[in-house]
């Protein structure tokens, strides 16, 4: 199910693949960026933390998962939350599909 972003504020979005082949954790995200319970969401392939209200805090979470070698645009993204607010957009991630344990 497509999960709807916020036009006013950045959300993050994460491959859960590469979420858990990293070995990140919810709480990390929580305490780094301040997040209430309906800021992390989990739906199919796709992790979205936000809409996240501090941009500082946002930039050194970028920095920290480049760190620890996700991939930004590959591996994540921001959407910058910088559009109309009759404007509605949803996000979902393309259904990953495995052949012996590598990504097609």
């Amino acid at each position: 199910m497509p999960i709807p972003i916020a036009h006013t504020s950045p959300t993050l979005l994460i491959r859960k693949r590469a979420f858990e082949q990293h070995a990140l954790a919810r709480a990390d995200f929580d305490v780094a960026l301040h997040l209430t319970a309906d800021e992390f969401r989990v739906e199919g392939d796709l992790v979205a933390i936000g809409p996240v209200y501090d941009s500082e805090a946002l930039a050194t979470v970028i920095a920290e998962l480049e760190g620890r070698g996700l991939v930004y645009f590959d591996d994540f993204f921001d959407l910058s939350g910088n559009w109309p607010d009759w404007l509605l957009v949803y996000a979902m991630a393309e259904r990953e599909h495995f052949t012996n344990s590598a990504p097609k």
